[in-house]
């Protein structure tokens, strides 16, 4: 039986694990951190709880994150995450972050997810904040309806890229490599090089075609000796460990 690419998570993260999973990609929440969790399994978690189960305080730490990192997101994964979604609230924020972000080019499949109209985000009140307060400057003339007030924007509230690059050991090669599935297999062999490439493939949900090139390459540069991210591992591994 041929190999088929994965692309949804098996569960998505909750509760305790979703907050653990957000802090450990950059998220400033009061928790433990999870160690060098999936990027997009857990910002489309975080996208569901907002979204779903109206949690507009992860919902509001998301969307700053989302303007510092999104340069590193696996945009072509995200946007097949979305795209299998029914719920019409989950389209309209992709949608609407696809629109507030239009200058990265990627985001152009993202933005054309929610056709339909305007999605209040609070399911009551938001004429009366919209009122008051004008709508959100990011969100202004997209799917989502956003009061200005709603969704706190503070910069504190999410790891720098130079910060988190030193956490997150994905990240960091997506920095090095691009926001690819090949720079996840190279961080999952990096993290631990004796995995198979059926099973690298199954983690970073690349194709095995990705993974095997991957896993090969790495033990040429292994055989030559050079340890090709390990040094970057050395040097960070106080912090990329769990804090």
């Amino acid at each position: 039986m041929a190999f088929k690419r994965p692309i949804h998570p098996a569960e998505l993260p909750r509760g305790d694990a979703l907050t653990s999973a957000m802090v450990g990609i950059g998220m400033n929440f009061a928790a433990t951190a999870a160690h060098d969790p999936n990027i997009e399994d857990t910002i489309y978690a975080a996208s569901v709880e907002g979204m779903e189960h109206d949690d507009l305080r992860t919902l509001s730490v998301l969307v700053t994150w989302l303007g510092a990192h999104l340069r590193w997101v696996n945009v072509d994964r995200l946007t097949r995450l979305v795209a299998k979604v029914s719920s019409p609230r989950i389209r309209a924020f992709w949608s609407s972050i696809g629109r507030w972000q239009k200058q990265d080019r990627r985001l152009a499949r993202l933005s054309k997810l929610y056709r339909g109209p305007r999605i209040d985000l609070l399911r009551v009140g938001t004429d009366f904040q919209v009122g008051r307060h004008g709508e959100d400057a990011r969100f202004a003339r997209g799917p989502l309806r956003v009061p200005a007030t709603i969704l706190r924007d503070r910069a504190a509230d999410v790891l720098t890229p130079p910060q988190l690059a030193r956490r997150h050991r994905a990240y960091r090669m997506r920095i090095l490599l691009g926001p690819t599935y090949r720079a996840d297999v190279w961080a999952a062999c990096d993290a631990k090089p004796t995995l198979s490439a059926a099973e690298l493939a199954r983690r970073t949900y690349s194709s095995f075609a990705t993974a095997w090139q991957v896993k090969r390459e790495f033990q040429i540069m292994r055989g030559a000796g050079l340890a090709p991210f390990r040094s970057l591992s050395a040097v960070t591994g106080s912090t990329a460990r769990r804090v």
